[in-house]
């Protein structure tokens, strides 16, 4: 469905909604469908809530709220959610095997910059901890999106970081040697605020977690909260849905079925992680435009959320022989854990395939 056609398909449900007598308004000429902007969900939102509000007497959210159901009965359109103070966001059909297929072909690397962009970032950091681990993957976020970065460390980086952390003397620098990237360079100062305790007792990842999760401007918690096994560690449900998706996999396999980009269906739990999938490019750019790595360890935490709520519905239950439905879910079970892989991996952290 074009946005041409779907604007029809907005102004046919105000008018179904007018015949019926559910809103005494005039039908606009045009409604506008754009895609939607921060806080929307989906693959196109609509302000007409909002433009036919004054002229009904009410408040956008309640005139959204009579249009979301005949939007929803609609053909093409899978999904309807309300955002703001009256946006509809509408989901089409076939989003979600596009969606998939470009998440499984590109792999890891999805929303990764297809090339270089001449861009040169020096990253400037002191020498403590947080800062160095934070300096690394700034750097590997940087390059993700196709910004070839440096890091400089105001000392010769402890050692010690290395053995246990995983902050490799390959990712940093003193300023020796000459940046070969052409155009001026970009001097960026990073100074988080500093770990108030040592972090190796952690091990890697949690160590890592702990220090990037928080935002740069927090004080990060050194404790083994990050360690413990149970719903309320964030890390545990990012690395916990990784290692589902893979568990997924090997019983479908198990079953005689593998996954296959097509149509999820248009449940809610659906619908959540496809718009965790849809946005990773976007907290990934924006993680590198801050320079905050929080950034994508939350959306990290959003994605696995979105799965631990999908898995149950991947399988077919009992006896019931495997459908397209359930073939077309484990392919997006699939690419939600390509995600979480790859975001973990330029976190610095191990995504498991069992826990």
């Amino acid at each position: 469905m074009t946005p041409v056609e779907l604007s029809s398909t907005v102004l046919r449900a105000v008018r179904r909604a007018v015949d019926a007598g559910e809103l005494d308004v005039g039908v606009p000429r045009r409604a506008q469908v754009v895609p939607p902007g921060p806080g929307g969900r989906g693959d196109y939102a609509t302000n007409v809530a909002l433009q036919l509000a004054r002229p009904a007497g009410r408040p956008p959210h309640e005139v959204a709220a009579i249009l979301q159901p005949y939007l929803r009965g609609t053909a093409g359109v899978t999904r309807v959610d309300i955002t703001g103070p009256g946006f509809l966001n509408i989901t089409l059909r076939g989003r979600g095997q596009a969606l998939v297929g470009e998440v499984l072909r590109r792999g890891e690397r999805y929303g990764y910059a297809d090339a270089p962009t001449g861009e040169l970032v020096r990253l400037h950091h002191p020498r403590e901890v947080r800062a160095a681990v934070t300096g690394q993957v700034v750097a590997r976020i940087l390059r993700s999106q196709g910004v070839a970065a440096r890091t400089y460390c105001a000392g010769e980086p402890d050692p010690a970081w290395a053995e246990v952390l995983g902050v490799d003397g390959d990712d940093h620098g003193v300023g020796q040697g000459a940046d070969r990237t052409p155009g001026a360079p970009l001097d960026v100062g990073l100074r988080p605020v500093p770990a108030g305790q040592d972090p190796r007792p952690l091990g890697r990842d949690a160590g890592r977690w702990a220090l990037l999760h928080p935002a740069p401007h927090d004080r990060p918690r050194i404790t083994g909260e990050h360690l413990v096994q149970r719903e309320g560690n964030p890390l545990f449900r990012v690395r916990y849905a990784h290692a589902r998706s893979r568990a997924l996999s090997r019983n479908a396999a198990g079953l005689g079925f593998s996954g296959v980009a097509g149509d999820p269906g248009g449940s809610q739990d659906c619908g959540a992680l496809l718009d965790a999938l849809d946005t990773y490019p976007h907290a990934l750019a924006a993680a590198a435009r801050h320079r905050a790595p929080d950034r994508l360890a939350r959306h990290l935490v959003t994605t696995a959320d979105a799965v631990l709520a999908f898995q149950h519905g991947v399988l077919p239950p009992g006896d019931e022989k495997p459908s397209a439905a359930h073939r077309a879910r484990l392919a997006l079970a699939e690419a939600a854990g390509t995600v979480l892989a790859g975001g973990l991996s330029l976190l610095g952290i191990d995504a498991p395939e069992h826990l």
